[in-house]
């Protein structure tokens, strides 16, 4: 389905939810699923959320202020964005410590963070894709930004690079520098906002992008993808491929930009909300 630009509240915005079948990448949506949900869950699921690069928890402050208003238990937690592997490891093993069913969402990087973390993880039970990478086996996430993305350009345009201990060899630690972060990455942001989120930006290793994945929970665990149409970093071609194969349940913003989890929180809370009410 395609949600407006305009904000909607977060009643509204359950009320718009969609529970489309797995072809519905290409058809509109024609069933709601508010919160609370219709058939609740005898023990409701935890929300995990997992931030991408140059990004953080607070990211999700939007969609956790609003999943709390709900009645769920929220978590917010820190991607080492050191290497694929170990920062899948990392959430897999505080996924371990939750007791009961899970939603994970994942924004970007983070997206290919869930794929490898609930790998293994029974309590997961939905995959939440919100702009975000979403590898098969031995793909990498440098792999999936797509050819039309920002992040293509000359690196020394788009990256200030800084060394940091224990890096492996050729690794370093990456920033956005603040003109393609306003531009491209938070680019229907406010600019005041965009020069404070550049300015407390998280740093990835460039590992985190060239570490091939070791799984696909995509292909055993439902999913839901969330895709903005003006996401300049992985491109929305690029989303929706990963979606048609996943047989994610789609749904499309009109606008927005890589983080449309900040600029319209409601809109990505409603996609959470569908996957949080397909838990049973």
């Amino acid at each position: 389905m395609t949600i407006p630009r305009h904000k909607k509240t977060f009643v509204a915005a359950f009320a718009a939810l969609t529970l489309p079948v797995a072809a519905a990448y290409a058809q509109p949506a024609t069933a709601a699923a508010p919160l609370p949900c219709p058939a609740p869950a005898r023990t409701k699921p935890t929300v995990v959320m997992v931030h991408g690069a140059w990004a953080g928890t607070s990211s999700w402050d939007g969609e956790a202020d609003a999943l709390r208003r709900a009645g769920y238990v929220v978590r917010a937690i820190g991607n080492p964005l050191r290497d694929l592997t170990s920062d899948a490891a990392t959430v897999a093993d505080f996924l371990k410590t939750i007791r009961g069913p899970i939603v994970l969402v994942g924004h970007s990087y983070g997206g290919s963070v869930i794929t490898n973390a609930a790998a293994g993880v029974p309590a997961v039970k939905a995959l939440v894709y919100v702009d975000a990478a979403a590898p098969d086996v031995g793909e990498t996430t440098g792999q999936l930004s797509g050819s039309k993305s920002a992040l293509n350009a000359n690196p020394g345009t788009l990256y200030d690079a800084v060394p940091y201990a224990g890096a492996p060899q050729g690794a370093d630690d990456l920033y956005l520098k603040q003109e393609p972060f306003a531009r491209s990455f938070g680019s229907d942001l406010p600019q005041k906002t965009a020069e404070r989120l550049w300015a407390a930006q998280r740093a990835a290793s460039t590992s985190a992008f060239m570490t091939p994945s070791k799984a696909a929970a995509w292909k055993t665990i439902p999913s839901w993808y969330f895709i903005s149409t003006g996401d300049r970093i992985i491109t929305p071609d690029s989303q929706r491929k990963m979606a048609k194969r996943a047989r994610s349940k789609v749904t499309t913003f009109a606008g927005g930009s890589h983080l449309t989890l900040i600029s319209h929180p409601d809109a990505v809370t409603a996609v959470i909300g569908a996957a949080v009410c397909s838990v049973r």
